[in-house]
């Protein structure tokens, strides 16, 4: 019976463990491609908190540009990104062998990111500022040492503080760095 119990009491104590394990880290990142900082913080077992800043590059939404007429409309805007990731195959990714490092995995997220005035390009927004709203899915990646690789993709609502907007299909993110 004492070894019943001892067995139990040890299973028991190991599955709580195992469940209480903290599976996504606090990780700085430094991107290059749209130049930035960007912070992730644990906010659950599978879910991160993610605030960047720096300066992208990006496409002007045609609803908020009064200029924006025809052709293709380029911007390099001051933004700040926020997006909850919810991560859903840390397990399959371990159970395979493959790294789950400094959050690596595929999410889910709510994607929110905020645009400043264009420091040069061919857009002239209404107002100097705009914000995207809407849901992402997307992959990041730790290789070698410390290269990041995230890529992401979602339906968006944008609107600036004029009122102008407008619901856009597909916005695309890719982001390469290193991990601190």
């Amino acid at each position: 019976m004492r070894k019943i119990v001892f067995t139990l009491l040890i299973s028991f104590t190991a599955l709580t463990v195992k469940c209480q394990e903290k599976q996504t880290q606090s990780v700085w990142r430094v991107n290059f491609l749209n130049p930035g900082v960007e912070y992730e913080i644990p906010t659950g077992n599978t879910s991160t908190l993610s605030i960047g800043t720096g300066i992208g590059y990006s496409v002007s939404y045609p609803h908020t540009d009064h200029t924006a007429g025809s052709g293709f409309i380029t911007s390099f805007n001051p933004f700040l990104d926020v997006q909850h990731k919810w991560f859903y195959n840390f397990e399959k990714r371990k159970t395979k062998g493959l790294n789950t490092t400094n959050n690596s995995g595929n999410f889910i997220s709510a994607r929110v990111l905020t645009r400043g005035a264009s420091l040069f390009g061919n857009s002239n927004g209404t107002d100097g500022l705009d914000f995207a709203v809407g849901p992402t899915w997307g992959i990041q990646r730790k290789y070698g040492k410390n290269f990041h690789l995230l890529f992401d993709m979602g339906p968006i609502y944008y609107f600036d503080v004029n009122g102008n907007g407008y619901y856009f299909p597909l916005m695309l993110q890719l982001n390469l760095g290193f991990d601190l």
